[in-house]
């Protein structure tokens, strides 16, 4: 597979706290559901953390991003951006876990696989190039992580990141390489 060019630098992707779909294994990419008393724990532990100076920091407009960017950066402000938001599962939102459909299937009414990668690409791509000074730290979803892993390391999705854990995404000269900060 032919992997999309790197993003102009290094950046960081954070999958936001364990939501109430998450704990009842539930399909919920466009679906806005809330943090866990667990997910709100674990985005907070985030705010003791040394990060690198500056730091640009976006999330994704769904909520449980938003409240866990809010949580883990208190004192810092951040760019909600469209593009960082979960695939949209279409018929299959709200369903158990177990009926989400393989990957490349498009959902009746959601967002195929490819377009998902390409969405992805564009926003990160675009947020590295805007950001040349300061670290981008996106607060986002699974399939984004799960997305990048495809487009810029393994080419492969992976396991399911884990919740409010920082992955960077190291550029070398060329290649990416994924890490747990």
């Amino acid at each position: 597979m032919n992997r999309a060019p790197l993003p102009t630098r290094s950046f960081c992707l954070i999958r936001h706290g364990e939501t109430t779909a998450n704990a009842n294994d539930i399909i919920a990419g466009v679906t806005d559901v809330p943090l866990t008393q667990k997910g709100r724990d674990q985005a907070q532990a985030l705010s003791g953390r040394d990060w690198p100076e500056p730091i640009a920091l976006y999330a994704s407009p769904m909520t449980r991003a938003c409240h866990t960017a809010q949580l883990a950066f208190p004192d810092r402000s951040f760019t909600q951006h469209a593009g960082l938001c979960e695939r949209n599962w279409g018929v299959f939102e709200g369903q158990p876990l177990c009926r989400q459909p393989e990957r490349e299937t498009t959902p009746d009414q959601g967002e195929s696989w490819p377009d998902m990668l390409a969405r992805v690409e564009a926003s990160i791509t675009e947020i590295c190039a805007a950001n040349d000074k300061a670290l981008p730290v996106l607060v986002c979803h699974s399939g984004i992580i799960r997305a990048a892993r495809v487009l810029w390391t393994t080419g492969d999705v992976g396991q399911r990141p884990p919740n409010a854990t920082p992955l960077l995404f190291h550029r070398t000269d060329n290649k990416m390489m994924e890490k747990t900060l």
